[in-house]
Order: C-alpha cells, then structure tokens, then sequence
C-alpha cells in the first residue's frame, strides 16, 4: 500500500496521508511522495485546489522516530532535507494547499499544516512541536510557523513542546477555522469549492505575491504587487470576471 494516496473529484486534488498504522509519521518514502505528489497535482489541469488530509485517528505525529539511528551526519542532513521539502513546495505552488486536520497533528505533522495555505482542524485536533520532548528540536516547522505568529510564540512553542487544542490554534492564527468532527470533511470541501468558482490565475496571483511580500522591505512590496495586479488586470479571465459582474451571470475562467 502506497505510503500516500491520491484522488481527484470536481477540480479538487486529494493527497492523503496513508501510514495510519504509525501515526501517519515520515518516513523517508513518505515524506518523497508527499512532495512527488503536491508537484504533480499542480501541474495537473484538472486540479484547482488541494486538500491534504489523512487516513486514521490522527494527521501526523511527526517524523518516525525510527529514522533517527545509525545515521552520519551527512545522511542526517539529506535525511531532514527530504523532511522538510514540503516547506518549499507547498510555498512554490500556484494553486491552493488546505489541510484538514483530525487528531494530533505534532512535530513535522504541525509543520505540515502551517506550511499550507489555509487549515481546517475539527474539534479534536491538537497542534504541538514536540520534537523537544525527545532530545531534538521543531526546526523545520519553525518556519513556516514564523509566519504565522510571532518571535515569543515560537520560541514557547518549539522550546516548551507543549500541545494546544484546536480552539488556541484558531485565536493565534495557525488554523483558519474549528468545525465540529463530523462536518470537518464538508466544511473542507466546502472551503475548497469556494476557491475552485474563483478565477485560477487570480488565486495564483494572489497566493504568489503574499508569499512573496513576507520577504521583502515595505516599499519594494508596494511595487510588486502593482506589478502583479496590473499583468492580472490584462488577462482574459480578468475581463471576463468583470464583464460576468456587470451582466449578473457566473464567470466562465479559462485561466488564461
């Protein structure tokens, strides 16, 4: 059985985490074909928006702990390389990445839903960096964490290790909304064909220029987005996106 699956349906791409058995933790092959697949899915066409969810009572407790032997320091650093792709990927993306997140979701887990674009946690969700409660330390999801929440937060997330539920992680920000259990699948779904009726040049536009404005000065942002917006307002989706408001229809994107 594959260490992770795919599916499609309705312009929505489904990667899901498949090692229920180990906590849906990495392991090296794991953490490959989540990066193969976020690739591929988008260059797929017929995929809009991505929702990454997993298989079993929890979304991801981290990476196994059984990676962590017999290994030089040269392996160790391909080995965290290969963990922590995701990070570039997800960020490198044109389309939309969602998690929908059940259970713990600790460690890499965590680093995987802050790495996405937008999360879904139900009732039960818990979010922690726990990897220093074995000796190590929550570097990679530091990252994306970053920026989502400030410089004191993360310091007392990755050095205490402590676990918070999903009602925390929604007021600091690390989760966009809370939903009961039993919805956490429609109110995903939900939110993803929300996304998929916009145009898909705009989302990638839009997605492009907030990753891209976080790493650079004030003034040098101003400009960029203008840039951006002004090569969005020239494209045919753009014209047909106005010309649908104006006549009271739904818009037909091309994405061109």
């Amino acid at each position: 059985m594959s260490e992770i699956l795919i599916e499609k349906k309705e312009k929505i791409g489904f990667i899901i985490l498949n090692r229920p058995e180990r906590q849906n933790t990495f392991n090296l092959p794991f953490a490959r074909q989540l990066n193969d697949n976020l690739k591929q899915m988008d260059m797929d066409d017929e995929v809009r928006v991505i929702i990454i969810k997993a298989n079993g009572k929890n979304f991801s407790t981290g990476i196994d702990l059984k990676e962590f032997s017999g290994k030089t320091h040269e392996e160790y650093r391909e080995m965290i390389k290969i963990m922590d792709e995701h990070n570039h990927t997800i960020s490198q993306m044109k389309k939309p990445v969602i998690s929908q997140v059940q259970g713990y979701a600790l460690a890499n887990g965590a680093g995987l839903v802050f790495a996405c674009d937008m999360a879904i946690a139900g009732e039960s969700a818990k979010f922690g960096t726990t990897a220093i409660n074995v000796g190590l330390i929550c570097l990679g999801p530091a990252i994306p964490l970053s920026k989502l929440v400030g410089r004191k937060k993360v310091l007392e997330m990755v050095l205490t290790g402590e676990i918070m539920d999903a009602q925390e992680a929604y007021q600091i920000g690390l989760v966009n909304r809370v939903v009961p259990d039993e919805k956490l699948e429609v109110e995903t779904l939900n939110l993803a064909n929300i996304l998929v009726s916009k145009s898909p040049l705009a989302l990638q536009t839009g997605k492009q220029g907030i990753y891209k404005m976080q790493d650079i000065p004030y003034h040098q942002a101003t400009d960029y987005m203008s840039e951006l917006f002004a090569s969005l307002a020239s494209t045919e989706d753009a014209q047909e996106g106005i010309k649908a408001f104006i006549e009271k229809r739904p818009p037909k994107f091309k994405g061109i």
